[in-house]
C-alpha cells in the first residue's frame, strides 16, 4: 500500500512540474496588435489602414522575436501577454523583410515582469515533436499544436519571394499563428511563418538557424541581411552535358550559366565555369548540397550560413583544370536585381508630368496588376546592366484634353527619353525634368512613341492633380530634392 502512495505522490509531482514548465512557457507567448499604413501601387499618392495581429515570443535582452509581415508597414503596435489584459505599446527595432523576421520592444518594463524569456534550440530532425503556440484566428486565447517535423529543405517565403531554407510541419500554422514560436523539448526550433493553401495541416517555420543568423547580424545595431552570389547556374544531371565539359560520372556540380555585372565574384568566376564545391561540401548534379546526412537542399544553404563582409570559398572546374577561389560577400539580392523583391515599410515612388504617371517596376507593382504581365513578369527575371539598373513604367494617364487618344498606356516599360537611354528611375526624372524642347518623346524597346507638349503638360499640371484630388505631384524622396 505504501508503495501504492509512493507512485501516486511521485506522479503528481511530475504532473506539477510540467504543468508549471509549461505555464512558465506559455507566459512568455505574446499577441500582437497592428495598424498597418498599406500603400497603394495603383495609385501611389494613396494608401489604406489595415488592422492585424499576429504572435511573437519573449527572448533574451527583452525583446519579442516574431514574423516581419505581422508586423510591415505598421503605423502603431501594442502587445499583450499570454494570461493578461492589458496591452503594451510595442515598436520594431530591427526587421528582416528577407527572411521574414523582426524583433520588438516595448518601452515600459512592466510587460517583461516575471517572464522567463525561452532560449533558442536547434535545427530539428525529421519526425521530431513541435509544439507550435500562437493566436491564430478563431477563438481569443492561446493556441497550442502540436506536430512533427516532416521535412526540411529550401522554400520560397511568401513574404519576401526569396528562397531559404524552411521546415515544414504537419501542426496547423493559420492567419493569426504567425510569428508564435515552434517549441521542442522547451526551446525555439522555428517560428511560424506561412501555410500551403489547398492542403491540410501543412506549415512552414523559419528555422533557429535563420533566426541565430538574424540576431548575429544586428548585434551591430544594423541590418545587413543575408547574401547572395549574383550568379545563375545549371544543373548538369544530364549526360550528355556532362561529357561535354569533359567530367567523370564522379565529379558533379554545377555550369555557371550568367553573372551580374557587380557580383562579388566578378573577376574570380567565368561564365563556363563548373562549381564543384562551397566551403569544402560538394554540390550535387541537381544544385544541392547534403546540409545533414542524408538530407539535402540548396547549395544557398553554405552562403546563408555566413554573415555580409564573410569570405566564401568554391572549388571550380575551369578548361578541365580545378582551381579554388575565394570571395567576399558584399551583396544581398536586391543589390543583384532589376526588379527589387518586395518593398514593405516605405510608400512607393511616383512624379506625375501634365497627366502622365510614372513610377519605377517593383514587384509589389506585378503583384497588384495583371496588365502586361508577361512583359513585365519578364523583367523580373533579369539582372541588372551597368547601362540599365531599373526599369520605369508609364504606370497610367490620368485623362484630360491634353493627352486625349493615350488613355489605354498603362503599365508601359519605357526605354528612352527623347532618344536617349537612362539607368534607372532618378536619372528618367531629371530627363523629365531637364527638358527643354517642344516636345517629350517616350520610346519603349520595340519603337513606339508617346509625344507630350512639355508647355501644355506644364500649364495644365496643376488643373489634372485638383481634377484627381492628388495632393502631390511626387513622391516625398523626390519631394526633398
Amino acid at each position: 500500500m505504501r508503495y501504492i502512495i509512493l507512485i501516486l505522490i511521485i506522479s503528481l509531482q511530475l504532473i506539477a512540474k510540467n504543468s508549471s514548465s509549461e505555464d512558465i512557457t506559455k507566459q512568455a507567448i505574446v499577441k500582437i496588435y497592428t495598424v498597418a499604413k498599406i500603400p497603394n501601387y495603383l495609385e501611389p499618392w494613396g494608401s489604406s489602414i489595415q488592422r492585424s495581429s499576429g504572435s511573437g515570443a519573449i527572448i533574451s535582452g527583452n525583446r519579442i522575436l516574431t514574423n516581419a509581415h505581422v508586423v510591415a508597414n505598421n503605423t502603431f503596435i501594442e502587445v499583450q501577454r499570454y494570461g493578461e489584459r492589458k496591452r503594451y505599446i510595442a515598436k520594431v527595432v530591427s526587421v528582416s523583410h528577407q527572411a521574414d523576421m523582426a524583433l520588438l520592444e516595448v518601452k515600459d518594463k512592466r510587460f517583461f515582469k516575471g517572464v522567463k524569456p525561452l532560449k533558442l534550440g536547434v535545427l530539428p530532425s525529421i519526425e521530431q515533436k513541435v509544439v507550435v503556440y500562437g493566436f491564430p484566428m478563431g477563438g481569443k486565447t492561446l493556441s497550442a499544436t502540436t506536430g512533427i517535423v516532416s521535412r526540411i529543405e529550401h522554400h520560397r517565403y511568401a513574404h519576401s519571394g526569396e528562397s531559404f531554407l524552411a521546415i515544414q510541419v504537419d501542426a496547423a500554422v493559420n492567419p493569426g499563428n504567425s510569428g508564435g514560436p515552434a517549441l521542442s523539448d522547451g526551446k525555439i526550433v522555428g517560428i511560424a511563418m506561412q501555410g500551403l493553401t489547398r492542403s491540410q495541416n501543412i506549415g512552414y517555420l523559419v528555422p533557429v538557424n535563420m533566426i541565430k543568423h538574424f540576431l548575429t547580424d544586428i548585434k551591430d545595431g544594423k541590418y545587413d541581411g543575408f547574401a547572395d552570389l549574383g550568379l545563375t547556374t545549371q544543373k548538369m544531371e544530364n549526360p550528355t552535358i556532362k561529357s561535354y565539359y569533359n567530367l567523370d560520372e564522379n565529379t558533379t556540380g554545377i555550369i555557371v550559366a550568367n553573372l551580374v555585372y557587380n557580383t562579388s565574384l566578378k573577376g574570380l568566376i567565368k561564365k563556363g565555369d563548373i562549381i564543384t564545391a562551397i566551403d569544402g561540401h560538394n554540390i550535387e548534379d541537381d544544385n544541392t548540397v547534403e546540409f545533414r546526412n542524408h538530407e539535402y537542399t540548396s547549395y544557398h544553404y553554405f552562403t546563408d550560413q555566413h554573415q555580409l563582409g564573410e569570405k566564401i570559398e568554391l572549388d571550380v572546374i575551369r578548361d578541365k583544370k580545378p582551381i579554388k577561389v575565394k570571395a567576399t560577400l558584399d551583396h544581398t539580392a536586391d543589390d543583384l536585381l532589376l526588379v527589387k523583391t518586395t518593398e514593405y515599410d516605405k510608400m512607393p515612388r511616383y512624379f506625375i508630368y501634365g497627366g502622365y504617371l510614372f513610377s519605377p517596376l517593383s514587384r509589389n507593382l506585378l503583384r497588384r496588376s495583371n496588365r502586361n504581365k508577361l512583359i513585365l513578369s519578364y523583367f523580373a527575371t533579369q539582372w541588372p546592366k551597368e547601362e540599365k539598373k531599373e526599369v520605369v513604367v508609364l504606370l497610367k494617364v490620368l485623362a484630360s484634353d491634353i493627352n486625349r487618344g493615350n488613355y489605354s498606356f498603362s503599365f508601359w516599360p519605357i526605354d528612352k527619353v527623347n532618344g536617349k537611354k537612362f539607368d534607372n528611375f532618378d536619372t528618367f526624372y531629371k530627363m523629365i525634368q531637364e527638358s527643354n524642347g517642344k516636345y517629350i518623346i517616350l520610346e519603349d524597346k520595340d519603337g513606339a512613341e508617346v509625344a507630350i507638349n512639355r508647355e501644355e503638360a506644364l500649364s495644365k499640371h496643376d488643373e489634372i492633380l485638383k481634377k484627381y484630388n492628388i495632393e502631390f505631384d511626387k513622391s516625398i524622396d523626390l519631394r526633398s530634392k
